[in-house]
């Protein structure tokens, strides 16, 4: 059989094959129906469709009718059925000659069945359903807050538009208004700043809570002598208020002792009627916290006085006096230190005073205004000079000195101010007209966030390192607390954001910030520190709607960010381990004592003395060895000394000693080892392992 040639026949969509011979039947056998098959689908694949644009490639053909085709045994053929064909008119197809077409249509590229382009429906539709919910609610909803009581809440409005109705009344009432503030503010801090002479003394010194009279390890040079003079001598001080909270952020060695993490006062009252003559502390104690204790001065207001040296003590004892427990100490120390009796000033802190007239004026501001472009400017510029100058100023001796720090950093605190107001509180304060709902939440918010010093300080978390963080007490619970609710309070507003239709915009402004922080974490050899006014910064931008929550925490953050910076400034995000570590331990190299060489000479004149003795030279960067007794340098060698050992004899009786041991390098230090003992018997006790 010759093979047959194929035809398309337009009529009915179907193809019509015939035999080239002429008396060939026109029914094809059952036998070779495989052939049809074949041509059938040898026509599809030439079939396509044409337009005055385009063409396109006709995949499949239309049903064909078993009706019209059945072979010679009554099985009709196989039904081709494509049911996602495009819907082409059929007078519009045109068959292509298979010279016509190219290789690119002949062979189709089918990727494998495994590959696929498109994630998974439901993946799809998950997605799909994630950003409309994103999106929030169609048409959006913004944040309005209508008043409680809103003919209360607007009376202080009413009222000035009927006393002041014109526009150069209210202006004319604004000025005076300032200069009430400026004024008043001013004449309480000359008093509160500058205060009268302590009688025969002259004009005390303006000491911070942590002032000392001597440093921390080798600071005060072999034996002491740059902290001289150990005695009869005598300062007028004035401390500021508030001192008691003050505490120690790294150890500090005591004799055997390693306090941290509480005040450093050293020493106490020696007697039971606790009188100022019978009180020393030992001269590394915090002088203002040491006037507390000994009940010389009072914590909320402050106070001058003079502070005596009285030279070598011995025996400081641990009272616990005035809400403040001291550190004993059961040795001797070349320096120390008492009140003198009478000397107390009534000079005062009027920081509390200075806050009753801030308060005043900034709650009057709140009440009587309602443009946003009046009430945050004055409210940043009243409480920024008010922590700056009063309620938590930087520790500095000169006053004027004080003045010209706040000035400095006041302009660049205006221009975040600034940016802060332009992208989130002027939506929140913008057409508020509940006064006394502001007044409690935002700006009451705001003075808790200033205030810090007295509110959030509480909560037990200096720095969030993992050294602070397992050693002080109370500080991974309170973390958890904090964490939980930053939470709860982001999801509250991520909520509020959602159905003001800005949800979307703001996951992507606080997903560049958290990429960036992240890449600064990255950054090898420096430490991330969010510190007051950059977590303010960071925050506020989530409260930019008119809510009572984000009245409240708007203004917690705007506070928070005027304290921080106000009272330390600008600190960097980025510091390096030296700057956050501050006076710590670096982790050095320590020094490994054998047992000393002790001779007690009980039953001879000589007094008895302990030799200790190493090994040169000493390890690679290290050049030097410092020996501590009592917490003072009694030794400083060098390697090119070629000393091998030192001894000391015993300075006093009845005491026992303590030695700390550091590596030098050049005028630098390491670590001092923990205390080993001399005791009283004679006897020596080894020093624990890890630094001092």
């Amino acid at each position: 059989m010759e093979p047959a040639t194929c035809h398309a026949g337009w009529a009915n969509c179907t193809p019509k094959c015939e035999p080239q011979a002429s008396g060939a039947s026109s029914t094809l056998p059952s036998s070779t129906s495989w052939i049809f098959e074949s041509l059938l689908s040898f026509c599809t694949t030439r079939l396509k469709l044409s337009s005055s644009t385009s063409r396109h490639e006709l995949r499949s053909l239309p049903d064909m009718s078993p009706e019209r085709h059945v072979d010679d045994q009554g099985v009709p053929p196989r039904v081709y059925r494509d049911d996602g064909l495009i819907n082409i008119d059929p007078e519009e197809a045109v068959v292509i000659d298979p010279a016509e077409a190219s290789d690119e249509d002949e062979y189709l590229p089918q990727e494998p069945h495994h590959a696929s382009k498109h994630p998974p429906p439901w993946l799809q539709h998950a997605w799909i359903s994630v950003k409309t919910w994103v999106k929030g609610p169609q048409p959006r909803r913004p944040w309005k807050i209508h008043p409680f009581l809103p003919k209360v809440q607007t009376a202080p409005i009413r009222l000035i538009d009927t006393f002041f109705p014109k526009r150069k009344h209210k202006v004319g009432l604004l000025i005076v208004f300032y200069a009430a503030w400026i004024l008043g503010f001013a004449l309480v801090l000359h008093r509160s700043a500058f205060s009268a002479d302590v009688p025969g003394y002259g004009a005390p010194v303006r000491i911070g809570c942590t002032q000392r009279f001597w440093n921390n390890g080798n600071g005060c040079g072999l034996n002491g002598d740059s902290c001289r003079p150990f005695e009869n001598a005598s300062m007028p001080f004035r401390c500021p208020a508030n001192c008691k909270r003050v505490q120690l952020l790294n150890p500090h060695a005591v004799g055997d002792y390693v306090a941290n993490y509480r005040q450093l006062v050293i020493g106490g009252p020696t007697d039971d009627d606790e009188t100022l003559e019978n009180i020393y502390y030992r001269a590394d104690s915090f002088i203002c916290g040491a006037a507390i204790h000994a009940g010389f001065i009072n914590d909320a207001s402050g106070g001058c006085g003079v502070v005596s040296m009285v030279g070598e003590k011995t025996s400081y004892p641990s009272v616990d006096r005035k809400h403040i427990s001291s550190i004993g100490f059961d040795s001797y120390f070349p320096k120390s230190f008492s009140f003198l009796p009478g000397t107390s000033s009534p000079c005062r802190d009027l920081r509390w005073p200075l806050l009753g007239v801030s308060l005043t004026f900034t709650i009057l501001l709140s009440l009587f205004t309602t443009a946003p472009t009046v009430f945050f400017p004055s409210i940043f510029l009243g409480i920024f000079f008010h922590v700056a100058l009063a309620s938590d100023p930087p520790s500095l001796t000169d006053y004027y000195a004080l003045i010209s720090i706040c000035l400095g950093r006041l302009l660049p605190a205006s221009f975040c101010m600034y940016a802060v107001y332009r992208f989130a509180v002027s939506r929140t304060l913008h057409d508020l007209d509940a006064q006394f709902e502001k007044t409690i939440l935002w700006l009451g918010g705001c003075w808790v966030g200033a205030l810090n010093n007295y509110t959030f300080d509480k909560i037990p978390i200096e720095r969030l390192t993992p050294h602070d963080l397992q050693n002080q007490p109370g500080a991974v619970p309170a973390l958890i607390i904090v964490v939980l609710c930053l939470f709860s309070i982001a999801l509250l507003q991520a909520w509020c954001l959602r159905i003001e239709g800005r949800l979307p915009k703001y996951l992507g402004i606080y997903g560049i910030f958290v990429g960036s922080l992240l890449l600064l974490v990255a950054i090898p050899k420096m430490n991330v520190r969010i510190h007051h006014y950059i977590l303010g910064l960071l925050l506020v931008p989530g409260t930019s709607m008119q809510t009572r929550p984000s009245l409240l925490f708007q203004g917690i953050l705007v506070g928070l960010f005027i304290n921080g910076v106000a009272r330390w400034g600008f600190d960097s995000i980025l510091q390096t381990p030296g700057e956050l570590r501050g006076d710590g331990p670096i982790s050095s190299l320590l020094p490994i004592i054998t047992a000393p060489i002790i001779h007690n000479n009980l039953h001879s004149h000589f007094k008895a003395n302990i030799t200790f003795e190493w090994t040169l030279p000493f390890p690679k960067h290290y050049d030097g060895l410092s020996i501590l007794v009592n917490d003072v340098e009694r030794y400083r060698g060098y390697a090119d000394s070629g000393l091998e050992s030192w001894t000391w004899v015993r300075h006093m009786k009845d005491v026992p000693e303590y030695f700390r041991f550091a590596y030098l390098n050049g005028g630098g230090r390491g670590d001092y080892t923990k205390a080993g003992t001399w005791s009283i018997e004679g006897g020596w006790i080894q020093m624990a392992s890890g630094p001092s």
